[in-house]
């Protein structure tokens, strides 16, 4: 009875042990667990690069011939790194980061210019005279931003060196003059049991 109540106890214990824990993190929190690119690259360079960008003599030149301020799609970024990289959640920081600083004026990527195209179509068959979107009133882009993120990895045995080069163009929609041109650089040494490469 004795030997059934302790086993049932460590039993108990073993599969405690095994359970998932989940603990919640304010999303600014900075937790490296793999050594992969991760949300905070993504917010921390997004920032960076977008404050570099409109700093630069660009913004009052292009503020000074339009009258106004330009106006700014994001065309991609593209990942050519060794590891996957969710490029749509840094482009998104992109824009976020170009919206909140009120210094340019932004329309939307062909993805979702698609989706709002397609609800005015809906509104010249369905909406009210007077609340209707017409057709060709879109505002056109300036200037587009795209870029790439690249990796170099040097491995050996567990330890590793992660570099990451993001760079990031802006360019004049009608004359394809590139305005400004930014990079960013990290490095991350990483250290692993051999057992887990």
């Amino acid at each position: 009875m004795r030997s059934a109540a302790f086993a049932a106890c460590a039993a108990a214990l073993a599969l405690s042990a095994c359970a998932t824990s989940v603990t919640r993190m304010n999303p600014d929190a900075v937790k490296d667990i793999s050594g992969r690119w991760n949300d905070t690259d993504s917010r921390l360079t997004a920032q960076e690069m977008i404050s570099d960008c409109l700093s630069r003599p660009w913004l009052a030149n292009a503020q000074s011939s339009l009258g106004k301020n330009p106006t700014v799609i994001v065309g991609g970024v593209r990942n050519r790194s060794q590891e996957h990289i969710a490029t749509d959640t840094f482009v998104e920081d992109l824009q976020r980061a170009l919206i909140n600083s009120g210094k340019v004026d932004f329309v939307a990527s062909s993805k979702e210019r698609g989706a709002v195209r397609a609800e005015r179509q809906d509104q010249d068959l369905n909406a009210s005279a007077d609340t209707r979107n017409a057709n060709g009133q879109e505002n056109g882009a300036n200037f587009m931003l795209d870029g790439v993120i690249n990796s170099i990895v040097d491995q050996e045995g567990g330890r590793s060196v992660v570099f990451y080069q993001i760079d990031l163009k802006l360019v004049n929609m009608r004359t394809n003059e590139i305005v400004w041109v930014g990079q960013k650089k990290l490095k991350k040494f990483i250290e692993r049991p051999a057992a887990s490469w």
